[in-house]
């Protein structure tokens, strides 16, 4: 505030208010003044310090050195610009206090998005730069400049002389058409969401994809990094290492019951083993079970009205609406979904890295191959279960009928197979992906679910723990099962809430 006493325009703004008090023009002033403009930048060392920035009168005092001389560049630009103020990831930030730290990573993303700008440095862009050199630079790979992307209103990009991106000397890089082309091009995203970003814009499976192909120094920021991003309450903690991620992905299906991130193929997390130990794997395209619309899908309620009376397909269908939306809990997924326990497994074939071919006999699936590295207990194949998680494709339009049901429960497929596992904790159908449809009688409606139902899908393969939870066993590749068709009974349909560690 001081330094804002002693500029003339506070002067200004006091005498002003003597003969009219001009609020707009008095925020408009005071905004104008303290207007601030982010660094974005890769580290590349011993980068100035908070510390040693604090230890003397100003930046211009610091020792001469390539990484202080970058700092003073970026000051001297944003001065150029006509702004007073500059922020600063290295020097800006006490990282020697835990509290300032975390709060500072929170708010990372707040900050970004209110500056006036920000200038991003391409250290590895030679001078002069050419089309496609931001895209294939560094900077594009890092965790944290994901944000520094998509946040700010205004941005600059220069090259390692400090030059304009493409000699464009235009106000905001992201109104070039050549420049903010070339961005979407390599991120896969449209233009006009660049340019104008909310967190609300993509959907969850569609961040986590752009999050994907980014590299952090620490494990821990390649979930920080995207704090802002998903709008997430998770507390940084340096030092829990992997959990960092298990903690974000796990806050994402809780809020929002989104279950898109159990889609993929790899390692599971110690976290919780429906989650990936590394966010590389959501580069991976899952599958998508076919859309069914008009005639195809009145073709597949024809067939089923001939094969399932009301009373039995209203039956499945409240088995399916009453589940309730995944969540977690002490670090155990409850996950809702439709179950199919195994009959026989066998091994097909031995591959590379004991990699196992297996072939299971699947109670109204049939027979599904399967390739993992794990020792599965073929004497006691009843342990394992067929999961079909994705409940919102499942129920698909509706116009939020919901239904009756009992409280949750943990289902033992391994034991009392022939009994009904149906878990109808009451809840609200997910709202993901629902879209208000034409009203129709509950028959059909059930009817339509059912056609959903018996399409090809991606299967999770679940294995019963002595304690009667389950773990998720992780696959080289999708299982992709054929779907019940139109051969869709009672006998066959098992819904679950299923608790898995």
């Amino acid at each position: 505030m001081d330094i804002f006493k002693a500029d003339p325009s506070f002067k200004e703004l006091v005498s002003s208010t003597t003969r009219e008090l001009n609020k707009e023009w008095i925020l408009e002033a005071v905004t104008s003044f303290f207007e601030y403009v982010m660094f974005s930048h890769v580290w590349q060392g011993n980068e100035p310090s908070f510390q040693q920035v604090g230890a003397v009168k100003s930046v211009w005092d610091l020792p001469k050195a390539v990484l202080n001389e970058k700092l003073h560049n970026f000051c001297n630009e944003a001065g150029r610009l006509g702004y007073r103020w500059a922020w600063s990831d290295t020097c800006c930030i006490d990282k020697a206090t835990s509290s300032v730290l975390n709060q500072s990573l929170t708010s990372m993303y707040k900050w970004y998005a209110d500056s006036a700008a920000t200038l991003v440095f391409l250290a590895g862009v030679a001078h002069p730069s050419k089309p496609g050199d931001l895209a294939r630079s560094l900077w594009m790979t890092r965790t944290w400049t994901l944000q520094e992307l998509l946040a700010p209103k205004v941005i600059y990009f220069y090259d390692s002389e400090w030059k304009p991106y493409l000699g464009n000397t235009g106000g905001n890089h992201k109104e070039s058409p050549e420049i903010i082309q070339e961005l979407a091009d390599a991120i896969k995203i449209p233009r006009g969401t660049i340019t104008t970003f909310s967190p609300d814009d993509l959907a969850i499976r569609e961040k986590l994809r752009l999050a994907s192909t980014r590299n952090a120094t620490v494990e821990e920021d390649v979930a920080y990094s995207l704090i802002g991003i998903f709008k997430s309450d998770i507390r940084p903690h340096y030092g829990e290492g992997a959990d960092a991620l298990g903690h974000l992905l796990e806050e994402i299906v809780t809020r929002f019951g989104d279950v898109t991130v159990l889609a993929w193929t790899g390692k599971s997390s110690s976290y919780n083993s429906c989650l990936p130990a590394s966010i590389s794997v959501y580069d991976q395209t899952p599958y998508n079970p076919p859309s069914l619309e008009g005639e195809e899908v009145e073709t597949y309620v024809t067939e089923l009205r001939g094969k399932l009376s009301r009373e039995v397909a209203l039956s499945i269908y409240k088995q399916i609406n009453s589940l309730p939306p995944a969540r977690f809990a002490a670090r155990r997924l409850h996950l809702p979904c439709v179950a199919f326990s195994v009959r026989r497994l066998g091994i097909q074939e031995l591959c590379k890295d004991n990699v196992k071919v297996y072939r299971a006999r699947v109670l109204g699936l049939g027979l599904v191959d399967f390739k993992t590295a794990e020792d599965l207990p073929l004497q006691r194949p009843q342990t394992l279960v067929f999961a079909h998680p994705w409940v919102p494709y499942i129920r698909g339009p509706n116009d939020g009928d919901t239904w009756e049901g009992d409280s949750e429960s943990v289902v033992d497929f391994g034991s009392d197979l022939e009994h009904d596992a149906g878990s109808d904790e009451v809840g609200p159908p997910s709202p993901l992906n629902a879209v208000p449809a034409p009203r129709v009688d509950k028959y059909t409606r059930a009817l339509q679910t059912l056609a959903r139902l018996g399409q090809p899908f991606n299967a999770l393969l679940l294995v019963q723990q002595p304690d009667r939870h389950y773990r998720r066993v992780a696959t080289e590749n999708e299982i992709i099962v054929p779907g019940l068709g139109t051969d869709v009974s009672s006998q066959n349909i098992r819904t679950a809430v299923l608790e898995i560690l």
